[in-house]
């Protein structure tokens, strides 16, 4: 499978020369053709200028990258040509009705009238827009610009689709909704690039995840191949009392880290309840317990200390 996506070596910084700030510290990554890779990282991290070098709304400072053979830096209207991206804000004219944002972006596309409409029926219907198509976008919800917003950039069927935490500020349901209609695009055969601060939605939807911190990848493989870097699921139980956890530590053959204890566990229903049953055999009895299987958080805290901390506001502070 070939890359339509590389980056080797990426760098950026903002400021003036004594004051710069780096966020991009030599950033190596890429998309095969046809899969999603999500860019996962805490605030800050560098995602979203990783984004805007690679769909040439800004330069590196150092290092290269291509999207479908074209050199961003050298070759922008190339690359520009065979890309969309959707950012964090959905960029919809709220005095236009829905097919109306749509035609417009058609136009600008220079596309023949006759496709535009075509295209802009087939998106309608496949985005579940065509009751609201006349209505204008002033009056969608957030769920339904969202949808206008990607549909617009599917207008042209791009090879690489670029998608800056798209689902931000978005209802669980309308992000399941957006999460589908995620999927019908990559299904229609175009590669996706997806930043997010949903760790379970990077988990949801990508065929491989870029962990990022301090403007660097720290980690790359599948979501399941980065979990079981740190172990198996495990048996979490909570004790009333110190002495409590000790005495079930002992009899499990696990250190207790207070009154909390972890047991790992492959996740069969024969092993969790042989488990039980042997504390049960303590005699103590537990507060709470719970199967939890290794998650992308687990792995991004092991790898740098801290968490994949979500953005306290949609925008990432210069980055």
């Amino acid at each position: 499978m070939s890359a339509i996506v590389t980056a080797e070596g990426l760098r950026k910084s903002f400021g003036r020369r004594a004051r710069s700030v780096p966020v991009l510290d030599g950033l190596d990554l890429t998309l095969d053709e046809g899969q999603v890779l999500a860019l996962l990282g805490p605030n800050g991290a560098g995602k979203t200028t990783a984004v805007r070098i690679l769909t040439t709304l800004l330069t590196p400072d150092a290092g290269r990258a291509t999207v479908a053979g074209f050199d961003v830096a050298r070759e922008p209207r190339r690359v520009r040509e065979v890309i969309s991206l959707t950012g964090q804000q959905a960029a919809v004219d709220d005095r236009l009705t829905g097919a109306e944002n749509l035609a417009m972006m058609g136009a600008l596309a220079h596309l023949p009238r006759r496709m535009v409409r075509a295209r802009v029926a087939e998106l309608l219907t496949a985005f579940e827009l065509e009751e609201a198509a006349g209505r204008q976008a002033g009056t969608y919800s957030g769920g339904m610009r969202r949808r206008l917003d990607l549909a617009a950039g599917l207008l042209v069927r791009p090879r690489v689709m670029f998608l800056d935490e798209p689902t931000t500020g978005l209802d669980p349901r309308s992000r399941l909704a957006l999460w589908e209609v995620i999927r019908g695009v990559v299904a229609d055969g175009t590669s996706l690039f997806l930043t997010t601060q949903y760790l379970e939605e990077a988990d949801r939807l990508a065929d491989r995840v870029a962990l990022v911190d301090g403007g660097r990848v720290v980690a790359d493989g599948t979501p399941a191949a980065l979990k079981a870097r740190i172990g198996e699921a495990g048996i979490e139980l909570t004790l009333a009392t110190v002495p409590d956890a000790g005495l079930v530590a002992t009899a499990l053959g696990v250190a207790p880290d207070g009154t909390h204890l972890r047991v790992p566990t492959d996740g069969s229903v024969a092993h969790v309840s042989a488990v039980l049953r042997a504390v049960e055999g303590t005699g103590v009895t537990v507060e709470s317990w719970v199967v939890r299987a290794p998650t992308l958080d687990d792995v991004f805290l092991t790898l740098t200390g801290h968490a994949a901390a979500r953005p306290t506001r949609p925008e990432e502070v210069a980055a």
